[in-house]
């Protein structure tokens, strides 16, 4: 059993461990969190053993083997490298660190422990995922890709009451781009490579982070598309773009319904949901790595969550948003 300990406890943290529960390897043994109370509380709620208000203490703790961190973004790479220099395994919510600069010494020092780092982008995981790199090949030389990712945040009530609550603060590397854009850039670049320029603009509300925005990727023979928002809703599907077909998808942080459209008149529709919780793809992936002795998925490898975060930043370069953590 690979036994874990636990930094964030939100919602995401709970879904996680429901998913990692469902594999054979994991057990979960610690929980972190700034207050006593509130780690006790989390623990009850899982039946965690040990609970932590100091990081340092859960890392050096000789119980826990591996971490999962789902802390703010502008915490992961200290956090990170924190548990990795204590030997620690870790998978870190995407985005994996504030910046191309924090998230190169963080694959350093993962490199330098010998130790496990993975981004946990879940629908790198999923068999939809799986699913559209099969068919890539059917759609013929690919021209476009488009995806948005645009959901209402329900923070963003209290933010336009006056109350700016952590998800549209930028001292917590946060806002659309990061928090909502990153799906639609990471799958992007695992599919076709880095992009050979980008374009973006967006919407930057007064506390210094994007509310939305939109960014055009080109690459030597096709075009990217894609939008983000955490002020407004869409449901538009993907869509990827061959000269003989096109394939959309219903949505792209979560694919699970797929039709291509092929130019001879074919139509091909696939049901891709996965078996089982969504997140336990991920989770049996990272503890595929920690047992093969690797540093690095086969999958989210470091080469492309450094690709994607170099997107990111030259994207909050051109939209002047600025983190507190780039200044450091």
């Amino acid at each position: 059993m690979i036994r874990f300990g636990i930094i964030g406890t939100n919602w995401i943290t709970d879904q996680f461990i429901e998913a990692a529960r469902t594999t054979e390897d994991f057990a979960l043994t610690a929980v972190y969190s700034r207050t006593a109370d509130r780690a006790a509380e989390f623990a009850a709620k899982h039946g965690i053993p040990r609970t932590f208000t100091d990081i340092g203490e859960m890392a050096a703790s000789p119980e826990v083997d591996a971490v999962y961190i789902a802390s703010p973004t502008s915490f992961h790479a200290e956090q990170a490298m924190l548990c990795m220099r204590a030997g620690k395994h870790v998978l870190c919510e995407k985005p994996a660190a504030s910046n191309a600069r924090e998230l190169e010494a963080v694959i350093r020092t993962a490199r330098e422990q010998g130790v496990v780092f993975m981004e946990a982008m879940k629908s790198s995981f999923m068999p939809g995922f799986q699913t559209i790199r099969e068919l890539l090949p059917t759609l013929g030389p690919i021209r476009r890709y488009t995806a948005s990712y645009c959901q209402y945040s329900s923070r963003y009530n209290a933010y336009k009451a006056g109350e700016v609550l952590n998800a549209f603060k930028p001292e917590f590397s946060n806002g659309s781009l990061m928090d909502l854009g990153v799906y639609c850039i990471y799958p992007l670049v695992l599919l076709f490579g880095a992009p050979e320029r980008i374009a973006a603009s967006g919407t930057k509300l007064a506390s210094g982070v994007d509310g939305q925005g939109s960014l055009i990727a080109s690459y030597r023979e096709m075009e990217a598309v894609i939008a983000y928002s955490k002020i407004s809703n869409s449901s538009l599907p993907a869509e990827i773009q061959g000269e003989d077909g096109t394939l959309t998808i219903d949505a792209i942080n979560l694919p699970r319904k797929l039709t291509v459209r092929y130019r001879d008149g074919r139509t091909q529709e696939i049901d891709a949901t996965e078996e089982g919780l969504v997140m336990s793809y991920e989770a049996r992936a990272f503890l595929a790595a920690i047992r093969e002795g690797k540093t690095e998925s086969s999958v989210n490898t470091h080469a492309l969550s450094l690709a994607v975060m170099n997107v990111l930043d030259e994207a909050r370069k051109q939209q002047g948003l600025v983190f507190p953590a780039d200044l450091k």
